[in-house]
């Protein structure tokens, strides 16, 4: 089990992964070789330690040890948990913590995006989405409803923040996803799921989109979505290089729905329904 540690001082410096360093910080070597990221919850973090992610510290609500502790016993010994008083946990974070755990934990390897596709058949590819809700809402979609692999272009807001973390529920966790070198995007990474026998199809409201529905689209074995930006959606680089642009058919003038909706729906419609 785990070393319960009580602390009363917010200044200590043991506290800093889990309210005082950004992101850029967390994602470099300044606190351990590959960086860090932060699980909340407990259901984000059991599902973290199921797909092998390790974890470096915890943070508990003194409130919710006693309820914590079944958890915190199937990590070894050489790992803290830092309890604070209820009133001290908001303070030092800024949130109201979810569940009354934080954990530390190791981000794991990045993928190369030949890795990434390896033996994928239902992929996710994301151009310059940047809210960190909607990226965990993605992937939360993705994992659930089919999706094998994820490919991100470079200026993707991060899959392991906090927030993206805790919205995914984990899902970050479930499914392998690279990041596309920036030189790469979109020509070069297109071009190799193409190379692997993938059907590119852009969600987008395009002269000429075909309905989700479109026999068409269900043509390829093997099927790559693509998503734009919560802005400008995709951009006419990456349109031009698909080979499908799709639409989901709508009612009373609304024109689209947010990348949560959208996503679900054309999960559901390419990759679920056909028996996967």
């Amino acid at each position: 089990m785990v070393r319960v540690v009580r602390l009363s001082d917010l200044s200590d410096g043991r506290l800093d992964v889990f309210a005082r360093l950004t992101n850029n910080q967390m994602r470099g070597d300044l606190v351990s070789e590959g960086g860090v990221l932060v699980a909340e919850s407990r259901m984000v973090v059991e599902v973290a330690l199921e797909e092998g992610v390790e974890p470096l510290a915890f943070l508990v609500d003194e409130r919710d040890l006693d309820s914590s502790l079944d958890l915190l016993s199937r990590v070894s010994d050489d790992v803290e948990a830092y309890v604070l008083p209820h009133e001290q946990i908001e303070l030092l974070t800024g949130f109201r913590l979810t569940r009354g755990l934080l954990c530390a934990m190791r981000r794991p390897r990045s993928l190369t995006v030949g890795e990434a596709l390896e033996g994928a058949r239902r992929v996710v590819v994301v151009e310059d989405l940047v809210d960190v809700s909607n990226v965990g809402a993605l992937f939360r979609n993705a994992a659930a409803l089919g999706a094998d692999a994820v490919i991100l272009s470079s200026r993707c807001a991060d899959p392991l923040s906090r927030r993206s973390v805790r919205v995914s529920m984990g899902c970050v966790f479930k499914l392998p996803w690279a990041r596309a070198e920036r030189g790469d995007w979109p020509g070069a990474t297109l071009s190799a799921l193409r190379e692997r026998g993938f059907s590119t199809i852009a969600l987008a409201l395009e002269p000429g989109a075909v309905t989700l529905d479109d026999p068409a689209l269900l043509a390829s074995d093997r099927r790559a979505l693509l998503f734009g930006s919560e802005g400008y959606g995709l951009s006419r680089a990456a349109l031009d290089a698909c080979d499908h642009t799709a639409i989901i058919p709508m009612a009373r003038g609304v024109d689209s729905l947010n990348v949560a909706a959208s996503s679900a729906v054309a999960f559901w419609q390419l990759f679920s329904r056909d028996g996967l």
